[in-house]
C-alpha cells in the first residue's frame, strides 16, 4: 500500500522538481510532449508494475493532497496489479478513511474479502479466436491456438494475471469468429466459451471456478442476433476499447472510431428507407444505444477537458474495474427528482428536468449530488421544514439524504458528497453531465427547465445527425 501525500521529486520516479515554482504536469504539456519528467516516470513504473504483478503483489495507492501527486504515471503499479486507487484532498476526509476501511473489511469468518495470485484462463471452440483483456490484468504469456491475430487490449494470451480479485473485479474479455467461410456451420451447433479462475483465498485455500457458456450459431442477417443483444454490455464493453485506445491515440480519433462503429452498427440493425432519415427505427433491444454513446462522448473519461492527469487516471481505473452497472453511472448517471406530487421517480438526465419546486439527487459513481430547486431552497432557508405544519417540506428534505446514505454504505471507493442549490457554484457539477435540450441558443425549445450555457451538441440533435448518416450509402 502506497499513501502518498505529494508528487515524487527525487529519483527515477520523479514527476516534477523540487522548486515549488516548477508546475505540475498538464493533459496539454502530455499531449505535446512538453514535461521532461513524464515518460521517464512511465518507464519506470510500468517496470515495477511488471515485476509486482509477476510476483503476483497488489499495489494500492491513497492519495491525500490538494494537488497532483503522479498518479497519471503509477496508474500502471494499480492497473495492472487488481489493486485499488483512491484520490482525496486530504488523509482526514471521510472519503480516505471510509475507503481504506472498505478495502480491509473481513467477512463473517473473519477472512479478507479478496483472493490473491489469481489466473483467468479461456478456451473456446475452434471457431472462436481470443482478442484480448480490458481490465485489471496482465498478460501470462499463453500463446494457443486460440490467440487471434487482432489484438484488444491485452492481447496475444489465452490467460492473465489477477494479482488481486474481490467481489467486484470486471474483466471485459474480446473474442472474434475465425470460422472460414468454406466451412459452413451445422444446423444448431454451438459455440463453447469456458473461462476457469484460480486464485487463493485469504485463508491460504486455493480455490477454482469455472463458468462454461454454450451459444447458437447464427447467420450474420439473422434476428436472433438482434433479439440477443444486449445493449448494456455492448456499451460498457465499448468503453472500455475507447477509453484503452485513447491512453495511446489521439482523443479526437477515438471519438471518430466511436462513431464509425456507431453509424455501421445502425447501418445494419437499423429499420429505414434509403435517404429517408425520418424513416429510421431501432429495435428496442438497441434503442438506448446511442444515447449511451452520445454520453461516453462527453464522459470524463474522454472529454479530459477541467480534469487534472492524475483525476482522468483514476476515473478510468474504475471504469476499467467495475460491473456493467457501476460502469454504465459513469457513463450515463442516474437521475432521481423528489416533488410533492408523487413518490420519487427517475427522470431524464436532461436539463428540463431542472426545475425550481422540485429536489434532485445525480449518482455519477465518483459523486453523489443533491440539488435544491431555487423555491425549495427558499422555503429551507426561511426555516418552513422547521413548523409543524409544513412537515411535508421536512419529509420532502429528508429523502433524498436517506437514499444518498445507502449509496455511499456501499461503494467502493466512497464517493463525494455535495449538497446545492439552483444557481450556487457546485450545481455545476450537475449542469456538466445534463443533455442541454434548453440551452442559451433554445431556451424555451423544450417547455420548461434551466438554460445550459454550453455550445455542446444536444442529444436531439445527436440522433437526427445519426439517422441522416445510417440511411445514406455505407461509405
Amino acid at each position: 500500500m502506497l499513501f502518498c501525500g505529494g508528487p515524487a521529486t527525487q529519483g527515477p520516479g520523479m514527476v516534477v522538481g523540487a522548486e515549488l515554482k516548477e508546475p505540475m504536469r498538464s493533459h496539454h504539456d502530455i499531449e505535446k510532449e512538453s514535461d521532461r519528467y513524464y515518460r521517464k516516470a512511465i518507464k519506470f513504473y510500468e517496470a515495477l508494475a511488471r515485476r509486482t504483478a509477476a510476483a503476483g503483489h497488489a499495489v494500492d495507492v491513497f492519495s491525500g493532497c490538494l494537488d497532483q501527486v503522479g498518479l497519471a504515471e503509477m496508474k500502471a503499479m494499480v492497473n495492472w496489479s487488481g489493486g485499488s486507487m483512491v484520490l482525496t484532498d486530504s488523509f482526514v476526509t471521510a472519503i480516505f478513511k471510509q475507503s481504506f476501511q472498505r478495502v480491509l473489511e473481513k467477512d463473517d469468518a473473519g477472512d479478507l474479502q479478496m483472493g490473491f495470485n489469481a489466473t483467468l484462463e479461456v478456451q473456446t471452440t475452434k471457431e472462436l479466436k481470443v482478442c484480448g483483456l480490458i481490465g485489471p490484468g496482465v498478460s501470462a504469456g499463453k500463446k494457443t491456438a486460440m490467440v487471434s491475430d487482432t489484438e484488444i487490449g491485452v492481447g496475444g494470451t489465452t490467460a492473465w494475471r489477477l494479482a488481486a480479485v474481490n467481489a467486484q473485479t470486471t474483466v471485459g474479455v474480446y473474442f472474434e469468429v475465425a470460422n472460414q467461410q468454406s466451412q459452413a456451420l451445422q444446423p444448431g451447433s454451438r459455440g463453447l466459451v469456458q473461462f476457469a479462475t484460480t486464485y487463493q483465498h485469504a485463508r491460504g485455500e486455493y480455490r477454482m471456478r469455472v463458468t462454461t457458456i454454450a451459444r447458437s450459431w447464427a447467420e450474420g442477417a439473422s434476428p436472433e442476433i438482434a433479439a440477443a443483444f444486449d445493449q448494456e454490455a455492448a456499451a460498457v464493453l465499448m468503453a472500455r476499447i475507447a477509453v484503452f485506445k485513447a491512453e495511446s491515440e489521439e482523443v479526437g480519433d477515438v471519438l471518430r472510431w466511436l462513431d464509425r462503429m456507431l453509424i455501421r452498427l445502425c447501418q445494419k440493425f437499423g429499420d429505414y428507407r434509403r435517404d429517408d432519415p425520418a424513416s429510421f427505427r431501432l429495435n428496442p433491444n438497441f434503442s438506448i444505444y446511442p444515447q449511451f454513446m452520445y454520453h461516453l462522448r462527453r464522459s470524463q473519461f474522454l472529454q479530459v477537458f477541467n480534469s487534472s492527469p492524475d483525476e482522468t487516471a483514476f476515473y478510468r481505473h474504475c471504469l476499467f474495474h467495475e460491473d456493467t452497472t457501476n460502469s454504465l453511472t459513469m457513463i450515463q448517471p442516474s437521475l432521481m427528482s423528489y416533488g410533492f406530487e408523487g413518490t420519487p421517480a427517475p427522470v431524464l438526465l436532461d436539463s428540463v428536468s431542472m426545475k425550481p419546486d422540485v429536489i434532485l439527487m445525480l449518482d455519477t459513481f465518483f459523486h453523489i449530488l443533491i440539488w435544491h430547486g431555487e423555491t425549495i431552497a427558499e422555503w429551507r432557508n426561511a426555516g418552513y421544514h422547521e413548523q409543524p405544519e409544513y412537515e411535508n417540506l421536512k419529509l420532502l428534505l429528508e429523502a433524498p439524504v436517506v437514499d444518498a446514505q445507502s449509496l455511499l454504505v456501499e461503494r467502493m471507493p466512497v464517493p463525494r458528497y455535495i449538497v446545492c442549490d439552483q444557481n450556487r457554484s457546485q450545481a455545476r457539477f450537475l449542469v456538466s453531465k445534463l443533455n442541454p435540450s434548453t440551452s442559451y441558443s433554445s431556451a424555451n425549445q423544450y417547455g420548461g427547465g434551466e438554460a445550459v450555457l454550453t455550445d455542446d451538441v444536444n442529444l436531439s440533435t445527436f440522433l437526427s445527425a445519426l439517422s441522416g448518416l445510417a440511411v445514406k450509402n455505407a461509405s
